[in-house]
């Protein structure tokens, strides 16, 4: 497992920039995309006009199936190889707590910017951690202790048992 690498890449506004990552941590980066799509489906809905309660329901079940259990890994997961209070492992549980209360807040009152919001949030803290905490992790721990992170992150994975269907992000509402 030692040594192997893959690339990922995590797009700005003007630049594209390959992040190689190590296999350990490859699990939470597959993730990552995962939630940068989401991120992108969100403002997709918004453009298309996409009701409040389409995109609401949405953010619902992808926390359930993706952004809650991928919490729950990270938290019990990549702290235990942290000191708590090192800045990283703060802004980690800072950001999570705010995106889990963002979250719960959105309901069907929820109006367009609450989303806006959750996108532009989720999407800074993906490349947080993408770009300085997975980076601080690779430098800082043994292969020993990345091997540990993937077998946790392995009997912890992040399984989706059923599929969003509506792809409310490929067309415009009707009004």
């Amino acid at each position: 497992m030692a040594g192997y690498l893959c690339t990922y890449y995590f797009y700005s506004m003007n630049e594209i920039k390959p992040i190689k990552r190590s296999v350990q941590l490859q699990p939470l980066s597959r993730e990552h995309h995962d939630g940068l799509l989401f991120v992108w489906k969100i403002r997709q809905g918004i453009n298309n006009h996409t009701s409040i309660e389409k995109l609401s329901d949405y953010t619902g079940w992808f926390w359930k199936n993706h952004i809650r259990p991928h919490f729950f890994q990270e938290e019990k997961v990549l702290l235990l190889f942290m000191e708590a209070a090192h800045p990283m492992a703060v802004q980690l549980r800072n950001e999570h707590n705010y995106i889990r209360e963002l979250i719960i807040a959105i309901d069907k009152d929820a109006d367009s910017h609450d989303f806006t919001s959750l996108a532009n949030l989720l999407e800074k803290h993906i490349r947080f951690e993408e770009r300085e905490l997975f980076q601080f992790l690779e430098e800082h721990l043994s292969e020993k202790e990345l091997a540990e992170i993937y077998e946790k992150l392995e009997k912890y994975a992040v399984a989706c048992e059923e599929e969003w269907k509506d792809e409310f992000w490929l067309k415009k509402e009707i009004k």
